[in-house]
């Protein structure tokens, strides 16, 4: 996880939601120590925090972290605590579904090391949803462990499998014409 936002240059304007699977009060620390070392801004997300270009959102242990649209192309941040899925809250699986329903943007579903399979079928519903997204998993190579992006490549849902130091230049590209636009 560090590697990849830290590999993201101050320009990258779209805003990175990320889920990491850890206990109540880890993911601040996480936030602050990714904060200090990546040019982005990253923080502990918090309820209806809006999302802002250029920042990093890390779901807060123990809360599940939704995106929801409040209109005209902005969008906010809903925490809860609602049940577990697939194990674990937060969960993958329950903000790409979030950020799968909003429509009309472009879309870079990532996953990268870990056990299980949270957030493959997930993944596999928003490659067959939306048009406008593309969908990584990490290779094996690089992960420490190889469940995750396992479940989803066998899901047939993966556009790209990539080492970990490849992971952010995707992301570039992906976002390359999404930043022209601006």
């Amino acid at each position: 996880l560090e590697k990849v936002i830290t590999s993201l240059p101050d320009d990258f304007d779209v805003p990175v939601v990320v889920v990491q699977h850890m206990p109540v009060k880890f993911t601040a620390s996480l936030a602050q120590r990714l904060d200090q070392h990546s040019v982005l801004h990253v923080v502990e997300a918090s309820n209806h925090q809006v999302l802002e270009p250029g920042t990093v959102y890390i779901a807060p242990g123990g809360k599940h972290l939704e995106v929801e649209s409040i209109g005209l192309s902005r969008y906010r941040i809903v925490i809860h605590e609602q049940n577990a899925v697939n194990g674990h809250r937060p969960s993958v699986e329950v903000m790409f579904d979030s950020v799968t329903r909003l429509r009309g943007l472009k879309k870079a579903y990532v996953i990268m090391t870990g056990m299980g399979a949270d957030g493959a079928h997930a993944m596999q519903r928003a490659k067959a949803a939306a048009v406008q997204s593309v969908t990584i998993a990490e290779s094996e190579a690089t992960c420490v462990v190889y469940g995750m992006p396992r479940a989803a490549v066998e899901l047939n849902c993966v556009d790209h499998i990539l080492p970990l130091t490849d992971i952010a230049g995707k992301l570039l590209d992906v976002f390359s014409s999404t930043h022209a636009e601006r």
